[in-house]
């Protein structure tokens, strides 16, 4: 028996619901991590009147993962996800993903940076796991549609389904989501996109719902207490052998304990003094090197994209050569002006602190909420030779 009186008594204070585009009584898988996000998205599709299942992601083995708090989809994550279900009324279960999340998402981490690039392990969860793997359950299931709790929109368009940024800045998860492929988009669904956070909770604690006061997580959900280095080292101790920190014009200024511990634009932690301030430029893991120049060195002029997906109206990025679009390459970053190439993008300004192995995602000028698609940052082009 659904418990969802408290919520449906406030309905006519609320502002209006975003339409699913769903038939009445369809059967929604939705994505439940454990949150309040994911929580409150299951309350809605119930509320909408659908037949929700809720799925968790096993991420971790259970009893290291009750030590660490804030952990997603781990111990007393599944747990709440599970107690949550009960209370709103719905079916649930937790599938074991420990092998695939470790193949997909925490080797390609540990990899990635031993080349010497920066990751963002939260797109390649989204873009594996979940938005690839549990897409795939959500089908067998004979689910009509997966519902997640990601703050972006998703809206009809003349061309069918479009990501656009969510109506609330300070949420927006767009970023993060750039590899969405079409056919996901068709069968995705997120009822928070149009919500602030405030109001998320407020229908959490309307329900009941433990979740309510649930505190958002902040590092990698699988890097304890935040220091990578220690999981990098353990997975990939080669990238901890010592090697130079040159200067940019080939002066050779000290020494490092391991690529794997620097970052493009760091500042902090290089240990060398040379009278003005130096930032780390470039990571060369061949030769173990880690260049740092001036400030100005950092800004970059243009980049190459691997793994580039596409979301516009022109069938491949690479035949939109030409269109002006707006580039994010950070996700605490407002996107800038930049124009196509046949691998990537030149910026009409150039752009600080660009790193290989991060994303870079592309807006429409025309309606800069809108997604067109984007790509991991493969090479760049200093501003500055």
């Amino acid at each position: 028996m659904s418990d969802l009186a408290p919520i449906m008594s406030t309905a006519a204070a609320r502002p209006p619901q975003p339409q699913y585009d769903l038939r009445p009584g369809a059967r929604v898988v939705v994505a439940m991590s454990g949150g309040v996000d994911s929580t409150v998205t299951a309350a809605l599709m119930a509320r909408a009147g659908y037949e929700v299942v809720g799925v968790t992601l096993q991420l971790y083995d259970h009893g290291a993962a009750l030590a660490k708090k804030g952990a997603c989809c781990a111990g007393q994550d599944i747990h709440d996800a599970r107690t949550a279900a009960e209370r709103i009324g719905i079916a649930h279960y937790v599938l074991d993903y420990e092998s695939r999340f470790r193949q997909d998402v925490i080797e390609e981490f540990a990899d990635a940076y031993l080349r010497g690039e920066t990751p963002i392990p939260c797109i390649r969860c989204n873009q594996t796991v979940k938005f690839r793997d549990l897409l795939d359950v959500a089908r067998d299931l004979g689910a009509e549609a997966m519902a997640t709790g990601h703050y972006v929109r998703r809206l009809e368009g003349e061309n069918g389904p479009e990501l656009h940024r969510a109506a609330d800045p300070a949420r927006d998860q767009s970023w993060f989501l750039f590899a969405t492929t079409r056919e996901q988009l068709d069968f995705l669904r997120f009822p928070l996109g149009g919500l602030p956070k405030t109001e998320t909770r407020a229908i959490a604690a309307e329900l009941g719902l433990a979740a309510a006061d649930k505190p958002d997580s902040q590092d990698i959900c699988f890097v304890p207490q935040g220091r990578y280095t220690t999981l990098i080292d353990k997975l990939r101790p080669q990238g901890a052998l010592p090697g130079d920190i040159v200067h940019q014009d080939g002066r050779v200024l000290g020494r490092h304990e391991g690529v794997t511990r620097y970052t493009v634009g760091q500042r902090r932690g290089l240990n060398i003094a040379l009278g003005e301030p130096l930032f780390v430029t470039k990571i060369d893991a061949d030769r173990r090197e880690v260049v740092v120049g001036p400030r100005e060195a950092l800004l970059t002029a243009a980049l190459t994209l691997k793994e580039a997906n596409w979301l516009g109206d022109q069938p491949s990025l690479a035949l939109a050569a030409g269109r002006p679009v707006l580039a994010r390459v950070r996700s605490t970053r407002e996107p800038v002006p930049a124009r196509l190439t046949l691998d990537g993008l030149r910026f009409d300004a150039p752009e600080e602190g660009v790193s290989p192995g991060q994303a870079c995602v592309l807006y429409d000028p025309a309606v800069p909420s809108r997604v067109l698609g984007g790509g991991f940052i493969a090479t760049t082009e200093p501003a500055h030779a």
